[in-house]
C-alpha cells in the first residue's frame, strides 16, 4: 500500500509538470489562441472518446446534466482562449504567476458553491497575495493586458472546477469531459462559422504546430485528466492541492530554460511569484490543520 501510495505521489507530480508544460507548447504554437483551443479540444475530444469506448464505459448521461455539461464545457472553452491568449500577449511566467492565484480565488467563491462562510484567514492570505501582484505588476506594466487575459481565465477555470466538482462525484469523469469539450468544440464552431474562418488557410499549419497540438491534446489534456482522476482516489485531497501549486513554479521554471529571451523577467517579478506561491500553499496548510481541529 506504501509503496502504491509513493508511485501515486510520483505519479501526481509528473501530471503536474505536463501542466506546467502546457503553457510552454501554448507559446510554441503560432496559431490563434480560439483557433488553438479548438483544435485541442476537438482532438482530445476524439482521444476520451476511444478511452471510453475501450474501457467499455456507458456515454449516457441524464437530460438535465447534460445542459449543465453544456455550459461547464463553453466555461472550459473560454477559460483556455483566455489562457492562451494572456501567453500570447505577455509570456507565459506572467500567466502562471497570476494562475497561482486560482487557490485564492476559489477559497472566496466556494461559499457561494457549497454555502459556508468566507474564513478570516483567507481574506488575510489574499490580502497578501494582491501585494505580491502589486510587485510583479509595478516592474512589469507593459504586461498588464495579458494579466486581464490571465484573471479572466482563472476565475472562469475556477468556476467550472467548482461546477465540475459536484457533476464528478455523480459520474464517470471521463465521461463528462467528453461532452464538456464536445461543447467547447460545438460553441466556438458557432463562432468561426460567423466569422468566416473555416477556410482553407485554418487547416494549412506548419508540421510542426500539428505535432505540438497532438502532444497538447493528447498527454497534457486526455492523458493528464484521467491519470489525474486515478490518482486522486489514492491520495488525500490535501496533498494533491499542495503538490498542484507546483505548476506554476514548473512552468515559470520551464519557460526560462526553454524559451528563453522574453521570459527572462526582473527581480521584482521572481520575489513577487515566490510571495504569492508560497503564500497559496500557506494557505492550504493553514486549511488542512484547521479542518483537523474541527474534526476532532
Amino acid at each position: 500500500m506504501r509503496n502504491d501510495n509513493l508511485k501515486s505521489y510520483l505519479n501526481l507530480h509528473l501530471i503536474v509538470f505536463i501542466w506546467g508544460f502546457t503553457a510552454i507548447l501554448g507559446a510554441l504554437i503560432t496559431i490563434d489562441a480560439d483557433n488553438l483551443v479548438w483544435y485541442r479540444m476537438l482532438i482530445a475530444m476524439i482521444f476520451l472518446g476511444g478511452f471510453i469506448a475501450f474501457k467499455k464505459h456507458s456515454f449516457k448521461v441524464p437530460v438535465k446534466e447534460f445542459f449543465k455539461l453544456i455550459f461547464v464545457g463553453l466555461l472550459i472553452a473560454l477559460h483556455w482562449i483566455f489562457f492562451f491568449k494572456a501567453i500570447h500577449v505577455s509570456n507565459v511566467s506572467i500567466t502562471l504567476s497570476i494562475f497561482s492565484l486560482g487557490a485564492f480565488f476559489a477559497s472566496l467563491l466556494e461559499p457561494l458553491f457549497y454555502g459556508r462562510k468566507v474564513l478570516w484567514y483567507e481574506v488575510f492570505f489574499g490580502l497578501i497575495i494582491i501585494a505580491g501582484l502589486g510587485l510583479i505588476l509595478q516592474v512589469e506594466i507593459k504586461y498588464l493586458t495579458g494579466v486581464y487575459y490571465a484573471l479572466a481565465a482563472i476565475i472562469l477555470g475556477v468556476l467550472f472546477t467548482l461546477m465540475n466538482g459536484k457533476l464528478i462525484s455523480d459520474h464517470e469523469p471521463s465521461v463528462i469531459t467528453f461532452y464538456e469539450f464536445g461543447a467547447g468544440v460545438f460553441f466556438i464552431t458557432i463562432y468561426f462559422l460567423f466569422q468566416g474562418k473555416f477556410t482553407a488557410d485554418f487547416f494549412q499549419m506548419s508540421l510542426n504546430n500539428w505535432v505540438l497540438l497532438l502532444i497538447l491534446a493528447s498527454i497534457c489534456t486526455a492523458y493528464a485528466f484521467t491519470a489525474s482522476v486515478k490518482v486522486m482516489q489514492r491520495l488525500t485531497p490535501y496533498t494533491v492541492m499542495l503538490t498542484t501549486n507546483l505548476e506554476p513554479v514548473y512552468g515559470i521554471v520551464l519557460a526560462y530554460f526553454i524559451l528563453g529571451g522574453k521570459e527572462k523577467m526582473s527581480i521584482e517579478f521572481y520575489i513577487g511569484a515566490v510571495i504569492i506561491i508560497i503564500t497559496v500553499i500557506l494557505n492550504g496548510v493553514f486549511k488542512h490543520y484547521q479542518n483537523k481541529k474541527e474534526n476532532l
